[in-house]
């Protein structure tokens, strides 16, 4: 059984900065991909930045230049460094994790946490 725990969501000015983190625990052979995803009210989830086993990155036009992925892989943690918020950033972060089994590889998610920037 593998849970991923997410921390870090909160409410921030516009300007500022906050950062996720998600740790995934229980039975994890390997990680593939991690990244984080958002849903705002009324809105479909949404891919925000992604970071492969290699390390490469890809990140959302509307956060490039401003949120920065990485990951440690030792500790089953992939982490989100948001700066200079903007309003519409507000949504629901979700981490999502592709975790390696012996035959097969799962999606696994995040239980989501609330970010609000206010104007």
């Amino acid at each position: 059984q593998v849970q991923l725990a997410e921390f870090g969501g909160g409410l921030v000015q516009a300007g500022g900065s906050l950062r996720l983190s998600c740790t995934a625990s229980g039975s994890v052979f390997s990680i593939d991909a991690m990244g984080w995803y958002r849903q705002a009210p009324g809105k479909q989830r949404e891919s925000v930045a992604f970071v492969s086993t290699g390390g490469n990155t890809n990140y959302a036009d509307s956060v490039k230049g401003r949120f920065t992925i990485s990951r440690d892989n030792a500790k089953n943690t992939v982490y989100l460094q948001m700066n200079s918020l903007k309003p519409e950033d507000t949504a629901v972060y979700y981490c999502n994790f592709q975790i390696r089994f012996i035959t097969t590889i799962k999606n696994y998610w995040g239980q989501g946490t609330q970010v609000t920037v206010s104007s």
